[in-house]
């Protein structure tokens, strides 16, 4: 039977790669890596020789139709995406599907688990985190006001991801929509306040320059004003609580 290994990488610091990643990674018949050219330094550093196969959002059809002919054939391939665990907000979800609904019993799909940029946020948030929502990246353009709305209504602490072209509109958009009280036009009960929305904010986890912000999101968009702006954004948000 085919094994389809769903790989986790470092999300910055080489160092945290597992032991079991690099061996899966010299095993396997392929690696299918959303830009060959980061994994390539990867598995340089670790002297892995495996081919690469290109695998991203862009991949067309005919593109996961020849990863399915290959685990058909029992090839073993590995997906890594380039950076952290496959398939959290990126289209490795997406060919686990396919290769499920396709092939069956035919593969097993099997996780090598390790970095992930979520996970790591929500441990040094210092929020409660026993229970919380993940919702990926906010839409870019379209039903953006009601994804916010819908953020700032969660009874649990909501984990976002972003990117730094959107990070400072991000803020100040679910800022002004906190003092909305999480709707427009407000929707307060009589008797109720709407403390300050609290944010975590996290960037280059694991990297040189690793950083988090607290405060309210008018708060820390000024702070990265002030900061060189780079590498992709965690937002944790705390529910407000009303009273």
């Amino acid at each position: 039977m085919s094994k389809l290994y769903i790989t986790a990488t470092p999300i910055g610091n080489l160092s945290d790669i597992s032991l079991r990643a690099i061996e899966t990674l010299k095993r396997v018949d392929f690696i299918l890596c959303e830009d060959t050219r980061t994994t390539a330094k990867l598995l340089h550093r670790f002297k892995v020789n495996t081919p690469t196969i290109s695998y991203h959002q862009h991949s067309k059809l005919k593109k996961v139709e020849r990863i399915v002919d290959l685990l058909k054939q029992g090839r073993d391939v590995a997906l890594v995406s380039d950076a952290g665990t496959p398939g959290i907000a990126d289209p490795g979800g997406k060919l686990v599907e396919q290769v499920v609904r396709e092939l069956g019993s035919q593969v097993e799909v099997v996780a090598v688990p390790g970095p992930c940029a979520l996970t790591a946020a929500a441990s040094v948030s210092g929020l409660p985190m026993d229970r919380f929502v993940f919702m990926g990246f906010p839409p870019a353009k379209k039903k953006r006001r009601k994804f916010f709305q819908e953020v700032l209504a969660s009874k649990y602490p909501v984990i976002l991801y972003e990117s730094p072209h959107r990070i400072l509109k991000t803020l100040t958009e679910l800022g002004a929509l906190a003092e909305r009280g999480g709707s427009d036009p407000p929707q307060i009960g009589e008797g109720q306040t709407l403390p300050g929305l609290q944010v975590v904010l996290c960037r280059e986890l694991t990297k040189l320059h690793e950083t988090t912000y607290r405060g309210t999101p008018q708060d820390i968009a000024k702070k990265l004003k002030t900061d060189k702006i780079k590498g992709e954004f965690i937002i944790i948000l705390k529910p407000y609580d009303r009273k």
